[in-house]
């Protein structure tokens, strides 16, 4: 890999939930918090929000948000800036749901590994929103 290439992580699944559902836990910050972190969200272009846990707090700028289709924001955090951008698309049963963080570089291993394990997780605790909520 190349100093200039970057990586992604990148989590598809198939969730058995309309686009409009995931896109609400997706964007309200009381259903965010539930999943992700605290958080001042507002799925408006250019609107800069702050997600913050216990461990510090992460620096974002909405990049684009067309509503139950694509978000994506600007993600900086330990001095790193990367992108988060979700897709969903609609299936016969419900929505292909397409997470894809990029812009980790080769010397970012540590990040690129973090992101990895972290975003399974969250998906676990978006998931179990979605089943609870309405």
């Amino acid at each position: 890999m190349s100093p200039t290439e970057t990586r992604s992580v990148i989590i598809e699944r198939e969730v058995a939930f309309p686009p409009e559902k995931i896109w609400r836990a997706l964007t309200q910050p009381h259903l965010i918090e539930e999943w992700l972190m605290k958080n001042d969200f507002k799925p408006a272009l250019d609107h800069r929000f702050k997600y913050s846990a216990d461990w510090g707090s992460v620096d974002c700028q909405v990049l684009a948000a067309e509503p139950n289709k694509i978000l994506s924001y600007t993600w900086a955090a330990m001095g790193h800036e990367s992108v988060v951008t979700w897709t969903l698309t609609p299936t016969g049963t419900g929505t292909h749901l397409r997470m894809e963080h990029s812009g980790f570089k080769p010397d970012q291993q540590k990040a690129y590994q973090g992101a990895k394990f972290g975003w399974q997780r969250f998906l676990g605790k978006l998931e179990q929103v979605l089943a609870r909520t309405e």
